[in-house]
């Protein structure tokens, strides 16, 4: 059992909550039960070592350790003290784990011939960004396009807001907003603008092509230029008193709106 919080490896794991850290080790945290066991059961082959205290050895024997070793990958027991020490948050509940990352360009992901997609600009906030992720998992979307003056997917708030669903679906990082939508469009992907400026309502938009959903910063919403060069801008509407829908809210609601457009046997 590991039992010295100072110690090397430690402090090597705990670095990567820096993101320089983790661009030049490609290497980055999941914290919790939750993504762990998706990165597990998901995306083994990037695992690289789970941590664990004895108390969650035993909770998560069966649905955690026991897959991890079927894949023989390194189950490290700690004590509570050392995963605190290597956790960001507060109560990471007795499991951590280090993953590679797995980069995907976004010709790939063309290349799959995508239907329904989202495209973050300059989105900040790591719980939208994380719920965004989620959210689109369970949407069913192809992909998440995240552009370059995005917050790190990465960071261990986002991971933890994805609740698993980082594994289960490619995730695009680094992106140019004007050249990613123009090589949307160029391959028949169509680009709707979600801004509270738009003129078509959300039920009155064509969702049954392939499509992308472009969602702006959470203060500032999209520039003009990029509203422009999309299809079309989409507002959600809101019956009730509310200003409006926060980013993640709003990009859930497209998504499920494409997903049924896209899956009517499933309404």
């Amino acid at each position: 059992m590991l039992t010295n919080p100072r110690s090397d490896r430690v402090r090597q794991v705990r670095a990567l909550h820096k993101r320089p850290v983790r661009q030049r080790t490609g290497r980055f945290c999941v914290e919790g039960p939750q993504g762990v066991r998706e990165a597990v059961r998901h995306a083994p082959g990037r695992v690289r070592d789970v941590y664990v205290t004895p108390q969650a050895a035993e909770r998560y024997a069966e649905d955690i350790l026991a897959p991890a070793r079927a894949a023989d990958l390194w189950v490290h027991e700690v004590s509570g003290e050392v995963l605190a020490a290597m956790a960001e948050a507060q109560a990471p509940q007795g499991v951590l784990a280090v993953v590679e990352d797995a980069p995907v360009t976004l010709a790939q992901v063309l290349e799959a011939g995508p239907r329904l997609l989202v495209l973050l600009s300059s989105v900040r906030d790591p719980g939208n960004a994380g719920t965004v992720v989620r959210g689109a998992d369970a949407a069913g979307a192809d992909a998440v396009l995240v552009s370059e003056a995005s917050v790190d997917v990465h960071s261990p708030k986002v991971v933890r807001s994805t609740a698993g669903s980082l594994f289960h679906l490619p995730v695009v990082t680094g992106l140019e907003v004007a050249g990613t939508i123009e090589a949307l469009r160029a391959r028949g992907v169509r680009c709707y603008a979600a801004d509270g400026a738009g003129s078509t309502l959300l039920p009155e938009a064509d969702l049954g092509p392939p499509h992308c959903w472009v969602m702006g910063n959470e203060a500032r919403g999209l520039p003009a230029p990029t509203r422009a060069a999309c299809d079309d801008v989409v507002r959600v509407p809101v019956y009730g008193r509310a200003e409006s829908l926060n980013l993640a809210m709003a990009a859930t609601v497209c998504l499920y709106a494409s997903a049924t457009a896209q899956r009517p046997a499933a309404r």
